[in-house]
């Protein structure tokens, strides 16, 4: 196993300005913030959280550049490159390995009823390509797309495919893959679900409130690790408390409001995304103050 992978992840959030350009200083002081504040093990880089999806492939490298830049070597660093154009998943993954990444990850390939087979050639094809590790990104819930433990077994033939970044709530699957494939890294992607996780035997996790809300994540993966489950589920229900106010605020904008209480320059968030609405900054103040964020 690639034990020096294992550990806590932030999904990076991104700064963009009033023309939906990536704001460079914001992003450094949000990549030290992980580092130096939330004292995580490593960033998940142009995932969901960092609005990936919206950006084209030089703003995409732009990420993958400054990230690096300023993390150098003093956190992993995972590159999801994932795309639904396959040439494009390519290029960014190649630059990214060019930069050092310790890993790339990509999102299964959405919006179209491919076969398994066409997923499978997807990543072999990316691996192929950049020779370079791969972690799956499987989040069933925006993609449409669900991997069976059979499924996960053939993938997992690529020696070059490492692990997964596991974003679903189906912990039967969960317990079944721990079991099977010990020897595979597997990060939980449900921040409200970090206690069960433990439990279950992840390696890690990846989360975009971990930008804000690391030390209490890692101290509830470590009280679950080291069976103290009534002091992780007591610290789990403060993170619910948290997650349920910014989903009701709009979860990317409020995890930046959350960081300019810091100082920090978030900026804006992507287009379509509104920004931040004013009227919710007492709220959000009142649990930066109750809960110590």
């Amino acid at each position: 196993m690639n034990n020096e992978l294992k550990g806590l992840y932030a999904a990076l959030l991104v700064p963009f300005d009033e023309h939906g350009q990536v704001k460079e200083e914001g992003l450094r002081q949000i990549v030290r913030n992980a580092i130096d504040v939330q004292k995580l093990d490593g960033l998940y880089v142009n995932g969901s959280s960092g609005e990936n999806f919206l950006m084209n492939t030089t703003q995409k490298k732009e990420v993958f550049r400054i990230a690096k830049d300023e993390a150098k070597d003093a956190i992993n660093l995972i590159a999801q490159v994932g795309s639904l154009d396959l040439n494009e998943a390519i290029e960014l993954g190649k630059y990214a390995t060019e930069l050092g990444y310790d890993a790339l990850s990509a999102v299964t390939p959405f919006y179209y009823p491919f076969t398994f087979e066409e997923i499978r050639d997807y990543y072999f094809k990316i691996i192929e390509a950049t020779n370079n590790k791969m972690i799956i990104y499987s989040i069933p819930g925006l993609t449409g797309v669900n991997i069976s433990i059979q499924q996960f077994e053939s993938l997992f033939e690529n020696k070059n495919i490492i692990g997964v970044k596991y974003t679903a709530p189906d912990f039967y699957l969960l317990e079944r893959l721990r079991k099977a494939f010990p020897d595979k890294l597997i990060f939980s992607g449900f921040d409200e679900m970090l206690v069960q996780a433990a439990i279950s035997g992840v390696d890690g996790a990846i989360g975009s409130t971990y930008n804000v809300n690391g030390v209490r994540a890692r101290e509830t993966f470590e009280a679950a690790q080291n069976g103290d489950i009534a002091r992780a589920y007591e610290l789990q229900h403060e993170t619910n408390d948290i997650i349920e106010a910014v989903l009701k605020m709009g979860l990317y904008p409020t995890l930046k409001a959350f960081l300019t209480e810091k100082g920090i320059d978030t900026g804006l968030p992507k287009a379509p995304f509104h920004p931040f609405d004013e009227k919710h900054r007492p709220e959000l103040k009142a649990i930066v103050e109750k809960y110590n964020l």
